[in-house]
C-alpha cells in the first residue's frame, strides 16, 4: 500500500471545498505525524516519513519550513508540544534519545534557524511515542521496548 498524501493542509469546515496547502515535504516524502501546539495556534510540527528532522511550520507563512530540528541522528516517531509554554517541543527517535528544544526565537522563515536541544535523555531503547503530560507539565513520559518510564524536566 503506497502513502500518497505528501501535504499538510488547512480547511474550512464552513466550506469544504476551500482548503490552503500548508506545506510540502522536500522530495516529495509522506508525513508522519502532526502536532499542533496548543498555546501558539501559529505553530504545528510534523514528521516526514523516515526522517531524522521535525519540520516547524508557521501558519502564516504557508508551504515554507520556519525551522527544522535535525538533532536526532536516526528516525523520529514522535513529538509533542509543551502545555505551558509555547516554546518548548520534545521529540523522540529511533537514536533511543528525547530531546527538548526551546524555540522561543523562531525567525521568519527567510531565516536559518540553528538550534540544539536543551535536554536531552537517552533510554534503554529505541523510544516510539512520547507524550507530555498536561496536568503536570514538569513530567514527559516515553515508551520504548515494553516499558513506559516517566521523565522529570
Amino acid at each position: 500500500k503506497k502513502i500518497k498524501n505528501k501535504k499538510t493542509l488547512i480547511n474550512n469546515k464552513r466550506n469544504l471545498e476551500h482548503s490552503t496547502v500548508m506545506f510540502e515535504s522536500d522530495r516529495l516524502k509522506p508525513l508522519l505525524r502532526l502536532a499542533w501546539n496548543k498555546l501558539d495556534p501559529n505553530y504545528l510540527a510534523t514528521l516526514p516519513i523516515e526522517s531524522s528532522k521535525v519540520v516547524i511550520i508557521d501558519t502564516r507563512f504557508p508551504s515554507r519550513p520556519v525551522a527544522e530540528l535535525a538533532g536526532h541522528h536516526s528516525v523520529v516517531n514522535s513529538v509533542s508540544w509543551a502545555p505551558h509554554s509555547s516554546c518548548h517541543i520534545c521529540t523522540a527517535a529511533d537514536d533511543w534519545q528525547a530531546l527538548i528544544w526551546d524555540l522561543q526565537a523562531l525567525p521568519e522563515p527567510s531565516e536559518e534557524m540553528s538550534t540544539e536541544p536543551i535536554l536531552a535523555y537517552t533510554a534503554k531503547g529505541e523510544i516510539n511515542h512520547l507524550q507530555w503530560s498536561t496536568l503536570q507539565p514538569d513530567w514527559v513520559s516515553i515508551c520504548f521496548g515494553d516499558k513506559i518510564q516517566t521523565l522529570r524536566v
